[in-house]
């Protein structure tokens, strides 16, 4: 059987063409700058909206609320369960104006149910 000389051996390469397809820390967060800083765009228009909707809605209602998304001219708001869904349906129609007034882009406004932390308390 013939030896395998060539089997485990790297050929010839400099060492400057092997790491050529490595990229440094920098480089990596820099390409992926825009999607950081996106994700920390959500993360501050979410703080914005539960914040506004905590001022704006009774304390009971708004401790409900287990999340608000803003995308493409809808906030969605996310209530704990079914029943605090309808209610929370009915208080935004209320606001809904105001809503509007606080971001012009927001052209509607969905409640949709999402529970909270779910086992025992």
């Amino acid at each position: 059987m013939p030896k395998m000389t060539h089997r485990h051996k790297r050929k010839n390469q400099s060492s400057a063409a092997s790491h050529s397809g490595t990229r440094s820390i920098r480089d990596l967060l820099t390409r992926s700058a825009p999607i950081l800083s996106r994700i920390g765009d959500q993360s501050a228009r979410q703080a914005f909206w539960r914040s506004w909707l905590a001022a704006h809605l009774p304390g009971e209602l708004a401790a409900r609320i287990t999340g608000v998304v803003e995308r493409e001219g809808a906030l969605t708001v996310f209530a704990e369960s079914a029943a605090w869904s309808a209610r929370l349906r009915y208080a935004l129609q209320d606001l809904e104006r105001e809503v509007r007034a606080a971001d012009s882009n927001i052209k509607r406004v969905t409640i949709k149910v999402l529970p909270g932390n779910i086992g025992p308390s």
